[in-house]
């Protein structure tokens, strides 16, 4: 009797101990996942699903190059261990094809119909996912939305969390100072200000399902704010990014933000353990590495110096003191340019 009762009290503590383990790993998980979904850098644990790399591009001379550079650096880290990138589609909205067709796998689809972009070519972004979630087959479970002036730093894994899509925060995406204006199109009846994202579509890690849910309505509160001549003025060149934002609150779909993926310079100092180069700032330094932004630099890059053609090869490396973001932008841009063929005559308009 005394050896089945110690028999039995061992099991019954062993069936304890695995109850104790089971209890503090849900905690753990629980903690796990606001911490992240608070931006605070962890990526979280999914099912490391491939996700479809996607940009939206025109064929002006001014979109091809970004793309070529952008298309050479997927390449590169596609296959590195650390990666779920799956395949790459550049979505043309132009209408008809263009010389890069044979180089980057694209999908020609419609531009708006005449007039309702009003001069805002971003407009065609959503109209162009639109037309492509429906007419194309894509493999795969996700979909990161790009754009042509990002650099892939490292592999990115996939960083949606199950079916919350990941988003970066952007600090002048601000919807609750301009709540007045957004209620127009996010009634108080649909929830609080803040459930809108600080975000703009790009860059997103979302399940195709839930895109193609979102994607209309994306296409409407588009439309719809640059017809209001307030939401107009105020958004100005971010209105795209303010509708997507606007639309994934519509369909109860929130955000993981993650400040590290990616980095925007010249106001990112560090790559650290960011993901993408985001180059659409302007970079000015004088020759003591200072930044002079808002004055042209002694040295200086600017994506807009470069909208009728691409930049040359061989661009001069910033001055000493310069941040390492600018100076590992413009290496890469110069190792893309190095390797890609006709760099010099291909892109011109």
């Amino acid at each position: 009797m005394i050896v089945r009762k110690t028999k039995t009290s061992a099991k019954s503590l062993l069936v304890l101990l695995v109850m104790v383990l089971a209890f503090f790993f849900v905690i753990y998980n629980l903690v796990f996942m606001i911490k992240h979904h608070k931006g605070g850098g962890w990526i979280s644990a999914n099912s490391h699903s491939k996700f479809h790399v996607v940009v939206t591009a025109t064929d002006a001379a001014y979109s091809q190059w970004q793309c070529r550079i952008m298309y050479y650096w997927y390449k590169k880290v596609k296959e590195i261990p650390g990666s779920d990138m799956g395949e790459f589609t550049r979505i043309l909205h132009s209408g008809k094809p263009d010389q890069l067709m044979d180089e980057i796998p694209t999908f020609v689809v419609d531009p708006l119909p005449a007039g309702l972009d009003r001069g805002y070519v971003v407009m065609n972004r959503p109209w162009a996912f639109l037309q492509w979630l429906d007419k194309a087959n894509v493999e795969e479970e996700y979909i990161l939305m790009a754009e042509p002036d990002h650099i892939f730093v490292k592999p990115l894994p996939n960083l949606a969390n199950g079916n919350q899509p990941a988003g970066y925060p952007f600090f002048y995406i601000k919807p609750d100072k301009h709540e007045k204006i957004i209620r127009k199109f996010y009634p108080k009846a649909n929830g609080a200000i803040t459930d809108i994202d600080p975000i703009g579509n790009s860059p997103v890690i979302i399940q195709k399902s839930l895109l193609e849910e979102i994607a209309p309505t994306w296409v409407n509160v588009s439309l719809q704010m640059k017809d209001d001549q307030e939401a107009d003025e105020t958004f100005g060149w971010v209105l795209e990014m303010y509708a997507y934002a606007v639309a994934s609150a519509l369909h109860g779909v929130r955000h993981v933000l993650h400040d590290n993926f990616m980095l925007q310079p010249p106001w990112d100092l560090d790559v650290g353990n960011k993901f993408i180069i985001h180059y659409t700032y302007a970079c000015d330094y004088n020759l003591k590495g200072e930044l002079t932004y808002g004055k042209i630099g002694e040295w200086r890059f600017n994506k807009r110096a470069y909208l009728s053609g691409p930049p040359p090869k061989n661009l001069s490396l910033p001055p000493p003191g310069v941040p390492e973001t600018v100076v590992q932008l413009v290496k890469m841009i110069n190792e893309a340019t190095a390797n890609l063929p006709k760099w010099d005559s291909l892109n011109r308009s």
